[in-house]
């Protein structure tokens, strides 16, 4: 908690809030990677999402659940069937604040624990300071930018920081990549180029969507960790997030993790964890259900 700034409390209400921007992030970008031909779904679930978005996407998953009610089983089956279609698990991220039932479902369905994530949040009140270290710069990037963006966060993901539990995902450069553009498609997303001295060092992102903003894609080359850059980025989302309207700001991380670590040294405080429950595949040969066939 940053020095004269009350924690920041989650309720139920609020924990609903920032899981339907989640799903509509994962709904976006899903549908974005259908746009340039993967083939894949993204259905409604009981208030959340089900997503493929394509082989080994990070949007291939069920967001959302929780707060629109407990999954009809033959909507769940259907869901499952979908997944399996394309040889996938079906890994479902789950609030702690959801309703309780679902994950008692889920564990009768054959979901396994696979891992979890932190949801932190940071209250938007007055004007957050836009501090950098000095050579540190942070702006948005112009419109031949992205590739330069893309080439500082992928440098970043290629080499995590390594800090708290393992993740419970590892996804290859080219996944990466596309993920990121695909990210970079959805509506009221924001991208940052960090330099130092003139150097290109890093990147992140920022979604604006009702009222919450959406922290992501922050990544450091690895030459130039531990000079500020990430709470540079940080500094400048939050600034822009309460410009432009925002209430709350939101960011994922991995428990124990140095971007959480950052985030805390920010004024964000842990408001929930989610439960990562993954389901192995039961394909069926031939079998695509209709309303889930490639498109």
């Amino acid at each position: 908690m940053s020095p004269g700034r009350p924690s920041l409390f989650c309720d139920t209400g609020l924990a609903a809030r920032i899981e339907r921007a989640e799903a509509g992030l994962v709904a976006e970008a899903s549908a974005a990677a259908h746009r340039r031909g993967s083939a894949g779904f993204v259905t409604g679930l009981a208030g959340g999402v089900a997503s493929f978005a394509e082989a080994g996407s990070p949007f291939n998953k069920v967001a959302g659940l929780g707060f629109g009610g407990v999954p009809d089983a033959d909507a769940l089956a259907e869901v499952e069937r979908g997944f399996g279609a394309f040889g996938a698990p079906v890994t479902v991220e789950l609030a702690s604040l959801a309703d309780p039932a679902i994950g008692a479902l889920l564990a009768g369905r054959g979901y396994l624990l696979a891992g979890f994530e932190n949801v932190l949040g940071r209250a938007l009140d007055g004007e957050p300071e836009r501090v950098a270290p000095s050579g540190v710069e942070i702006r948005l990037i112009g419109a031949d930018e992205l590739g330069s963006w893309l080439d500082a966060v992928l440098a970043g993901f290629a080499e995590p920081d390594h800090q708290g539990g393992p993740g419970h995902e590892e996804f290859s450069r080219e996944v990466v990549e596309w993920a990121e553009r695909d990210l970079a498609a959805t509506s009221g997303v924001r991208l940052y180029l960090a330099r130092l001295d003139g150097a290109i060092v890093g990147g992140a992102a920022l979604r604006v969507t009702g009222r919450i903003a959406q922290f992501s894609g922050a990544a450091t080359v690895p030459a130039h960790r531990r000079r500020g850059v990430q709470s540079a980025l940080l500094a400048t989302r939050l600034a822009d997030a309460a410009a432009a309207g925002c209430d709350i700001a939101v960011v994922t991380t991995a428990p124990g993790s140095k971007s959480q670590q950052n985030a805390q040294r920010r004024g964000f405080d842990l408001l929930y964890t989610r439960v990562v429950l993954l389901r192995p595949p039961e394909p069926e040969p031939g079998h695509a259900p209709a309303s889930f066939g490639p498109h």
